[in-house]
């Protein structure tokens, strides 16, 4: 071809890849069947067994599993430790419970089926591991991960992704040349694993952070970006070289930065390239359906289809109401989780190297797979339409729609209450929507008008007003949707002033670094005259105690403007602290400016100026 002769590189798949995404995926989105059908469908037109355009997916595969591990690394970003250590019940009591479950319930229907013993082992095993990427997608588009069902869910996923490793050992171990390994390799090779996880977590714990702030010093935005990808395939490259999982190794990585004062940073850098190679994997997937393996084995395979998801199905909504899980939680965590996914394939991969499968069997099972993943978006869309969601009861609501006012206020909290006073006192024109149907019937019974609106989807905010509204004051008391909001005002309607409720310090940050026109941290000013009124109540003067609150101002104003700068910790010098001895500035600033007395003092003074001079 032309563009392979002129440059050694053949651009046809590429473009074919990107256009055949490009087109599918809004036309499913459109007409409802979401984005990984429209991914799954673009891969299967252009493979091998539609336009062939592609026509080796597995070195597509093999790239695309990038964004999976990338996908995974977002997450562990949203996983502090706490909250990680909160689901540990979860992980290792409703996990292994599932997932042990399930194996032995399709281990039993594969012998069934007529496979032998190891092999219906080797293909319940691989059918147990739930596809991350699918569940995770759904789950992020419907704003579900980090709902009480959807941590249920998550934690399941992370188990399944830790058994990898000791079912990857098990292959092993019940290989035909099994007997070879010896049990010191053994050892040696859990040894290489539990010092992979050490080394990743105490590179997390004490260089990451350091190496990020350098960095940042540094004012090199592609550096940063180089940092982010160098970090999350750097701990993918450790883990598998260790025999441990990819996806494993970015979310602990992620996790570890989780508290990180670049975590903002580092997944706005990481988006665009998982959301690429996330949605190339499930076109590889796509492209990976044998349809010529499915026309010769096609009895076998719909038996196995079936029959593999019915059993998983039962599995979980069996486990799930044995826990007390309602009957709707239950059914659509099985219907999320009946299919197998993408570790099937290395299990599969390794169960063939080891000679525990043959070609022929390694094909039907991995077809078995992919099939199951093709069936879930189709399985979740019947799902909606036989069982819709419940809507709120709206009897004397009014949904928010052709709204128009001078300010438009999403959220009608405790907070946003007192911020209407003033607005509603000048006789301002105010739009006020809530999406807690409770609050809105009962705010009118104290004289409110609120519309029924979820404020982070664009048609609610365009349906509310905010095309016309002079200033949109964001109050609700969550500060991921809070700053979603945000986001969205500033790309559609930047021309409206943007007044954002900050949750807390980090919080308000973000919201300065979004460009936001005034943020305030929710209990700043309560707690400032909180504390001057315990002042006077002491017993100090009104005028000192005055004076003393507008000093601790200024100081809360100089250590913001740092936070700002340079991140959380750049300010935490200028904090009054209740530990006695030296601190490292003084409690307020001398009133005349400190003069050097020799040239070792003034390089020390030269370097604390920009604390100074906040």
């Amino acid at each position: 071809m032309a563009g392979e002769a002129a440059h050694g590189f053949d651009l046809l798949p590429v473009v074919g890849i990107l256009a055949a995404g490009v087109v599918a995926v809004p036309i499913f989105k459109r007409i409802g069947l979401g984005s990984v059908l429209g991914y799954l469908a673009a891969g299967l037109a252009i493979g091998p067994f539609g336009l062939a355009v592609v026509t080796h997916p597995d070195t597509i595969l093999h790239t695309a599993e990038l964004g999976v591990v990338m996908f995974l690394f977002i997450i562990g970003l949203e996983m502090q430790p706490q909250r990680l250590w909160s689901l540990r019940k979860q992980i290792f009591g409703l996990g292994v419970l599932q997932v042990a479950t399930c194996a032995a319930l399709m281990t039993g229907a594969g012998i069934l089926m007529g496979l032998s013993p190891t092999i219906a082992l080797i293909a319940g095993l691989g059918f147990v591991l739930t596809s991350t990427a699918i569940v995770f997608q759904v789950l992020e588009e419907r704003g579900e991960i980090s709902t009480a069902a959807g941590q249920k869910m998550v934690s399941v996923l992370l188990l399944e992704d830790l058994a990898i490793v000791p079912l990857l050992a098990l292959v092993a171990f019940i290989a035909p040349q099994a007997e070879t390994v010896t049990m010191s390799q053994r050892l040696i090779d859990i040894a290489i694993a539990v010092g992979a996880l050490v080394g990743l977590v105490l590179v997390g714990r004490f260089l990451l952070n350091p190496l990020f702030r350098i960095l940042a010093n540094a004012h090199a935005r592609e550096v940063m970006t180089a940092a982010a990808l160098l970090v999350v395939l750097g701990a993918a490259l450790a883990m598998n070289m260790s025999g441990l999982s990819m996806a494993m190794g970015a979310f602990l990585a992620g996790v570890l930065l989780s508290e990180s004062t670049f975590r903002h940073q580092l997944e706005a850098d990481i988006e665009p390239f998982r959301g690429i190679l996330l949605g190339l994997f499930f076109i590889a997937v796509g492209m990976s359906l044998d349809l010529g393996v499915i026309a010769q084995n096609y009895p076998f395979i719909i038996m196995a289809v079936i029959v593999y998801m019915a059993v998983k199905f039962a599995g979980i909504y069996a486990i799930a109401r044995l826990l007390r899980s309602s009957h709707g939680e239950a059914l659509e965590r099985s219907v999320l989780m009946a299919q197998g996914g993408e570790f099937a394939f290395v299990l599969f991969s390794a169960a063939l190297g080891v000679g525990i499968l043959d070609a022929e069997m390694n094909a039907i099972l991995t077809s078995t797979v992919i099939v199951s993943m093709v069936l879930t978006p189709i399985a979740i869309i019947a799902m909606n339409r036989m069982m819709p969601r419940q809507a709120p009861n709206l009897d004397g609501v009014e949904i928010a729609d052709g709204l128009a006012g001078t300010v438009l206020i999403i959220g009608f909290g405790r907070f946003s209450q007192i911020v209407s006073q003033p607005l509603l006192a000048k006789g301002v024109d105010v739009t006020i929507i809530d999406n807690d149907v409770e609050m809105i019937q009962a705010a009118a019974d104290f004289g409110f008008k609120i519309y029924y609106g979820d404020g982070t989807r664009p048609e609610i905010l365009h349906a509310a007003g905010a095309s016309t509204a002079t200033a949109i004051l964001v109050c609700i008391d969550r500060p991921a949707d809070a700053t979603r909001i945000a986001e969205r005002v500033k790309s559609e309607y930047p021309l409206a002033q943007l007044y954002v409720r900050a949750f807390d310090r980090e919080h308000a940050v973000e919201l300065v670094h979004l460009g936001v026109d005034y943020q305030i941290r929710e209990t700043l000013e309560s707690a400032f005259v909180f504390g001057y009124e315990t002042l006077v109540g002491l017993g100090v003067d009104e005028e000192e105690a005055a004076d003393i609150l507008q000093q601790v101002r200024e100081r809360d104003k100089a250590r913001f403007e740092l936070d700002i700068a340079g991140g959380l910790s750049e300010g935490a010098t200028l904090m009054f602290g209740n530990v006695t001895g030296p601190r490292p500035t003084p409690s307020f600033k001398p009133r005349q400016k400190s003069t050097a007395l020799n040239p070792e003092a003034a390089e020390i003074l030269q370097k604390a100026q920009p604390v100074e001079d906040a």
